[in-house]
């Protein structure tokens, strides 16, 4: 059974990738920022306090988030679009830097990850949550390009000034979420790095997809 780990900033198209690698290999696929963006919406809905850590556990270990594939449910509500809103996108990062929520999530994580043949995408899957991770791959791409990924995704406008605003705020959020305490956002020691800029999806998945079945090989 084999799992294939993929980091990398926000921005990077590791959803896309994740998605594509899992489909091309016959892999289940799981957003692991998909769920602390559920659990974001969560603590917004409940008016829970985003400074309180003890009601942001709490509320961890109180609803149901299940991912299947693009289906997000929270409670068994479908909310795979509103979790994309830039309300939950302002507050992942304040949620998830609760040390109980990534405990917690981290134990739903590798739970899914224990049945195996499956492809994690987030921010800390091959430094901390699956550290045993067949393969591990760190993806990137200039912050330019991130930009205008993450505005065609979200349906912003993509001139001049609106992309240095957005590529400041992709900055602040992997910066704080490099910063914080509980599992940081890095690289793991031995991930590969692939850096897609400037590629089309195509290319980046033959290069994953075949890494990942050398490593399954040998195993």
């Amino acid at each position: 059974m084999s799992v294939i780990a993929i980091d990398g900033p926000a921005g990077a198209g590791k959803s896309t990738i994740a998605r594509a690698v899992a489909d091309r290999l016959g892999f289940e696929y799981l957003d692991t920022g998909a769920m602390y963006r559920a659990l974001a919406l969560a603590a917004l809905e409940s008016g829970t306090d985003l400074a309180n850590a003890a009601a942001l556990t709490a509320l961890t270990e109180s609803v149901d988030i299940d991912l299947r594939g693009d289906v997000v449910k929270l409670d068994g509500r479908d909310v795979s679009e509103l979790i994309r809103g830039p309300g939950v996108t302002a507050a992942v990062s304040k949620v998830a830097a609760v040390d109980g929520v990534r405990r917690a999530m981290a134990a739903m994580q590798r739970a899914r990850a224990d049945a195996g043949n499956l492809v994690m995408e987030g921010r800390d899957i091959g430094s901390a949550v699956v550290p045993t991770a067949d393969v591990k791959i760190f993806l990137t791409a200039s912050k330019e390009e991130r930009a205008r990924r993450r505005a065609r995704q979200m349906g912003l406008a993509t001139d001049e000034q609106s992309l240095k605003e957005l590529s400041r705020s992709i900055e602040k959020r992997d910066r704080a979420d490099a910063e914080r305490k509980a599992s940081p956002f890095v690289k793991a020691n031995d991930a590969v790095v692939v850096d897609s800029t400037g590629k089309d999806v195509e290319t980046i998945v033959d290069e994953i997809a075949s890494a990942a079945l050398r490593v399954i090989d040998e195993h």
